[in-house]
C-alpha cells in the first residue's frame, strides 16, 4: 500500500512534533510544508523563519510561503501536489474551502484542548487562566469555521499546579503528535465516526493581550 500522501500547514513551535512524527512515520510521506512567511525579529529586526520552516528544511523537505492561503497560485501549487490529506497545526490563518475540499481525506486539525472548549488562538494559556483542572488535544476534521470541524480523536491530560503555559505546550506537542499517529490510519480505513461539536458547550479563546497582564489587586491569590 502507498504511503499517505500529505501536505503538512503549521508555523508555530507547538507543530513541530506532529510534523516530525508523520516523517517518522512509514505510512506517511510529508510532499510539501507550508508555513507562513519569515518575520522580522530581534532587535535588528531581521528575518527569522517559523519554527515548522525551519524544521522542514533540517529535514529536507520543500517550504511554501504564502503571504495569504487564499492567494489563487497558492491554491493552485496545492491542487497540484494532489495530496491524500492536509494536516493543520498551528498555522495561524483560516483556510478556504477551495484548500479544505482539495485532499480526499480531508483537512485535519491538531488543536490543544477538548473541544468545543477554547476554540482560537490561545486555548492553552486560558486553560491555566481559568484554573482548570484538564485539558487535552483534538484532531479535527476541518470546516470553513474557526475550529468548529467535526471531532476525530481527543486526548485529556491533567493541569498540574506547577504546570505554566511552557510545560503544559510542551506536554500537549508531544501528546498531539502521538494521537495524530494513531488517528490518520483509523480515518483512512473508515473506522472513525466523526462526532459534531456541540456549540453550546463551545467557548473562545482568543489571543492573550498585554491588558490581560496587568493585575487586579482584589482578586484571590491563586487567580493573581
Amino acid at each position: 500500500m502507498a504511503p499517505l500522501s500529505i501536505v503538512f500547514m503549521g508555523t508555530a513551535e507547538l507543530a513541530c512534533a506532529s510534523l516530525e512524527a508523520l516523517t517518522r512515520d512509514p505510512a506517511c510521506q510529508v510532499t510539501s510544508v507550508v508555513s507562513q512567511p519569515d518575520r522580522p525579529k530581534g532587535r535588528e529586526l531581521k528575518l527569522q523563519p517559523s519554527p515548522v520552516k525551519a524544521l522542514a528544511l533540517k529535514l529536507g523537505l520543500p517550504v511554501l510561503q504564502p503571504e495569504r492561503a487564499r492567494n489563487e497560485a497558492f491554491i493552485q501549487q496545492l491542487a497540484a501536489l494532489r495530496p491524500d490529506l492536509i494536516v493543520v497545526a498551528a498555522y495561524g490563518q483560516i483556510l478556504p474551502p477551495a484548500i479544505l475540499e482539495l485532499p480526499r481525506f480531508g483537512c485535519l486539525n491538531v488543536h490543544t484542548s477538548l473541544l468545543p472548549k477554547y476554540r482560537g488562538a490561545a486555548p492553552i494559556q486560558w486553560a491555566i487562566l481559568n484554573d482548570e483542572r484538564e485539558t487535552g488535544v483534538t484532531i479535527m476534521k476541518m470546516d470553513a469555521g474557526l475550529d468548529t470541524g467535526d471531532i476525530l480523536s481527543q486526548r485529556a491530560t491533567p493541569i498540574a499546579a506547577q504546570d505554566n503555559a511552557e510545560t503544559l505546550h510542551n506536554r500537549l506537542a508531544r501528546l498531539a503528535a502521538e494521537l495524530l499517529l494513531q488517528t490518520l490510519p483509523e480515518l483512512v480505513a473508515g473506522r472513525i465516526q466523526p462526532q459534531p461539536q456541540d456549540a453550546a458547550q463551545a467557548s473562545l479563546a482568543r489571543k492573550i493581550t498585554k491588558e490581560d497582564g496587568r493585575l487586579d489587586w482584589k482578586q484571590p491569590a491563586r487567580s493573581l
